[in-house]
């Protein structure tokens, strides 16, 4: 099951996938919150405009270094923190800062938490994921200092496009993930290439920070990203959930 939030005026809505119509069967409410509930009406996804599945209400957490590097040994991961104004949504353009000279894509799994929760064990991570997305994780890589905050670069207003749905029922140990710049193909990975399972990811988490019902982690990213500037349009294809792409802009 895939679930959208969409508009077709200013309200924003939520609807489920009807894969065979290609409709969206209109919720009644925020289906993190309000469950599963339809009104009877049904949108063409041609006749909406797709948001950001969901806009956190408290945050997004992020991991660097959390693939297999080929032929090296692999690092812990580091966790990092992104606040929800960094969240667009499919076609929305990531607007690169004035300040940021070199800006990375990172094409990426995300995981949407459906209830409050600390300290989960592996083996109920599931009872507390509502359901999983597709993420790009943009880094402005020359405002990366090793030795402090990774803030400037990672938590910028329009770095962390998600879209276009959110799937329920997904196992998560072997998804593919796939980017293009401009309809190129760049990288193409999967999360079993992850260093630890996203399940484990989920609960190790949650030993740092409670986590609140519309949380996001970002999982990382496969090899295969790179540089942008203004002018592309980058896209991101997870398997089971979809594909999404942003043009790049630089406003002066």
């Amino acid at each position: 099951m895939r679930i959208a939030r969409f508009v077709t005026d200013d309200n924003p809505r939520y609807g489920i996938l009807d894969e065979e119509t290609d409709e969206l069967i209109v919720l009644k409410n925020d289906p993190i919150f309000a469950g599963l509930d339809t009104t009877g009406e049904r949108v063409r996804v041609d006749d909406a405009r797709l948001l950001s599945p969901v806009i956190p209400r408290s945050k997004v957490v992020g991991l660097a270094r959390s693939f297999h590097i080929p032929g090296g040994p692999d690092p812990e991961p580091a966790i990092f923190l992104k606040p929800n104004t960094s969240v667009i949504g499919p076609d929305d353009p990531v607007v690169l800062p004035r300040w940021a000279g070199e800006v990375w894509y990172e094409a990426e799994l995300a995981v949407v938490i459906g209830r409050l929760c600390k300290d989960v064990p592996v083996e109920r991570v599931d009872e507390v994921v509502f359901g999983y997305t597709a993420a790009n994780d943009y880094t402005a890589k020359d405002q990366l200092s090793p030795s402090g905050t990774w803030t400037r670069a990672k938590a910028w207003d329009t770095s962390t496009p998600l879209g276009p749905y959110i799937t329920l029922d997904l196992d998560p140990d072997d998804v593919a993930i796939r980017a293009s710049v401009d309809d190129v193909p760049t990288q193409d990975g999967s999360t079993n290439q992850l260093v630890k399972p996203v399940r484990e990811i989920v609960a190790e988490v949650s030993e740092i920070f409670t986590l609140l019902p519309g949380d996001v982690i970002l999982t990382g990213t496969p090899g295969g990203n790179g540089a942008i500037e203004a002018g592309v349009r980058v896209g991101v294809d997870v398997e089971h959930i979809g594909a999404f792409s942003n043009p790049v802009v630089r406003r002066d």
